[in-house]
């Protein structure tokens, strides 16, 4: 097991998911930011998806090669356990906005009418 493979390929899939979660939650703020127009948001998710879904399957392969390949020398001194604390903290803030999204009103729904009020036209 060649453990600065895995680290890499780790890292790539570290990489992937915060592109997941900032294409996935954030890409109207990105819009927003860069002053883009609605067409060149939906451009900013599909392209943000397609290459967080290459770069993470790309890191998959380096840590199976990692994997497969023989140990170093060096490989001792590397270690693994904060690369999977952190893709793990990824993974659970990724669930954590979904259920929040899911929960959460949309922004451009109206307010309620309250029993008694009047609706101005």
């Amino acid at each position: 097991m060649r453990k600065r493979t895995i680290r890499n390929g780790m890292r790539l899939v570290l990489i992937a998911l915060i592109m997941i979660i900032l294409a996935s939650f954030y890409h109207s703020q990105i819009t927003d930011f860069f002053s883009l127009s609605m067409p060149a948001e939906i451009r900013v998710y599909r392209n943000g998806m397609f290459w967080a879904s290459a770069i993470g399957g790309y890191g998959v392969v380096v840590m199976a090669f990692g994997f497969a390949l023989s140990p170093r020398k060096n490989d001792a001194e590397v270690r693994l356990l904060p690369f999977i604390v952190l893709i793990s903290v990824m993974i659970a803030l990724f669930f954590y906005l979904l259920s929040s999204a899911i929960n959460a009103p949309s922004i451009d729904e109206q307010r309620r009418v309250r029993p008694g009020e009047t609706i101005t036209i």
